[in-house]
């Protein structure tokens, strides 16, 4: 495993700080290498820049083809990708296996969603025709999160690869190891030298390469390094930005025929890859009385029947949480709710110390003040019981997210006043959350996103229209009050 920088076609040592990532699960050690100096992040972008004209004229035909062949590359590379994906961050297998599988389906996807909304278009006109081109902004900055460490920065460095540019990648420290692995089958593929650079580290990594001279930044994680990053380009409409920043996702479950379906539903939602999905359910909604009695009661029977253990345990639901730093802060955040007069009904707990391993949490926070509207990347459905459908959509709208949303209900009425009311990217009715497809738009409103949605959409943040006239040969101009 090259677990270096990679430059211009070449792995070599950093010359960074030193860093160990361990599996959250057993904590053996899962990569172990250097970050990338500021020199190499400058080297990196260099490279990239040097590759980018002549990746730019490369045909969209032989663009196509490189990356089907990095489809079938990654294809043979998928039990090795999950597995890698699981050491890092402690993910079930199957789970990772899913990732890794998302991965190769990205690409066709992708080549789609070019031709559909970044492609050529030519149209007669009385001088000649009119055309429509899309061009490539130049070199991005790829920001990969832990959460998804190879499909959601696979989401952003293929689509912009195929519309002609070139990408600098910084996988996350806590997830790193997926990327020699994506560069190993870029590298069979026929990707020339240069289109993908990777610098590995953290936060100082990540500085000095948008101090670069890039031309976008695309960008899946926190609100907060969001923020940062939009300020920090603030007064630079040169540089795209497409930024994915999650949600405190609202569920709203309101008298379904079957209760049981609903508790699945939510508790799906909610436990995902131990709620560690931006779409996963962080708010479940509920009518006050005995419904909602019900429901709350079928969801913690499956929280405490779900299996948990380490990615490499057979018929487990949920691994840990992606180091102990986190499940320590998850342990934090749900006492801090109870300090706020939350109720408790299912405590969320650090169950193995120096471990990533927290128990699914339930609290009611109904009649708690000054609840937070912050995200809490982990297990642990907050609910709020409401007296009325209409006062469910004002709770469920109370955020300064948007990313995702859903509802439960039988009720075609109730679903069409939310889907007219509700504001979410993605919002779902009678699904989890947490589920959405690669051939629709991914993104949302508010601190969710800067209106770059990505998955189908990131063709858009890719390239930039260039409309054209066309005339075969010049001719005279006339115009009232114009001579010549």
């Amino acid at each position: 495993m090259n677990n270096g920088v990679y430059i211009d076609g070449t792995w070599r040592a950093g010359r960074g700080a030193a860093f160990t990532k361990h599996c959250p699960a057993t904590g053996d050690i899962s990569w172990e290498g250097h970050s990338a100096s500021a020199a190499e992040v400058e080297a990196a972008v260099a490279s990239a820049h040097a590759a980018f004209p002549g990746w730019a004229r490369t045909p969209v035909s032989e663009r196509i083809a490189i990356l089907e062949r990095y489809s079938d590359e990654l294809g043979k590379r998928t039990a090795v990708i999950a597995e890698a994906i699981s050491r890092d961050m402690g993910k079930a297998l199957w789970d990772s296996q899913g990732e890794a599988a998302t991965m190769k389906a990205k690409i066709a996807v992708s080549i789609a969603a070019l031709k559909e909304r970044a492609g050529e278009r030519d149209e007669p006109a009385a001088f000649g025709q009119s055309r429509l081109t899309h061009r490539p902004h130049g070199v991005m900055a790829v920001f990969g999160p832990f959460n998804f460490p190879g499909h959601l920065p696979n989401g952003h460095i293929v689509p912009a690869l195929l519309a002609g540019n070139t990408c600098v990648f910084k996988p996350s420290e806590l997830a790193p190891s997926v990327a020699a692995l994506m560069v190993e089958a870029f590298e069979t593929a026929g990707l020339p030298p240069g289109c993908l650079n990777v610098v590995h580290g953290g936060r100082e990594t990540g500085a000095a390469l948008i101090d670069q001279p890039i031309n976008g930044l695309l960008f899946t994680g926190s609100a907060a390094t969001g923020v940062f990053f939009h300020k920090h380009f603030a007064g630079r409409p040169d540089v795209i930005l497409a930024l994915e920043m999650g949600g405190n996702n609202p569920l709203i479950v309101w008298e379904p025929a079957d209760v049981d379906a609903a508790a699945d539903i939510a508790a799906q939602s909610a436990y995902l890859t131990t709620g560690q999905r931006c779409s996963c359910a962080r708010r479940l909604i509920l009518p006050k009385g005995a419904f909602g009695d019900a429901v709350v009661e079928a969801i913690v029977a499956r929280a405490n029947a779900i299996r948990i253990g380490a990615w490499n345990e057979p018929d487990i639901f949920m691994g840990p949480l992606v180091s102990p730093k986190a499940a320590s802060q998850a342990v934090d955040f749900y006492n801090m709710l109870l300090a706020k007069g939350a109720a408790p009904i299912l405590p969320l707990t650090a169950s193995e110390q120096g471990t990533g391993f927290v128990s699914p949490g339930v609290v009611d926070v109904t009649g708690a003040q000054d609840i937070p509207d912050e995200e809490l990347f982990g297990p642990l459905i907050q609910i709020y019981r409401v007296g009325s459908f209409e006062e469910a959509i004002s709770r469920a709208n109370a955020s300064k997210y948007g990313l995702s949303g859903g509802l439960v209900c039988d009720d075609d009425k109730l679903w069409a006043q939310a889907y007219g009311e509700m504001r979410a990217g993605v919002l779902n009715r009678n699904r989890p959350t947490a589920g959405a497809s690669g051939a629709m738009p991914f993104g949302g409103p508010g601190l969710s996103g800067n209106f770059r949605p990505g998955a189908y959409y990131a063709a858009d943040y890719c390239a930039w229209p260039q409309a054209s006239q066309l005339a075969p040969k010049a001719s005279r101009m006339t115009a009232p009050g114009f001579s010549s």
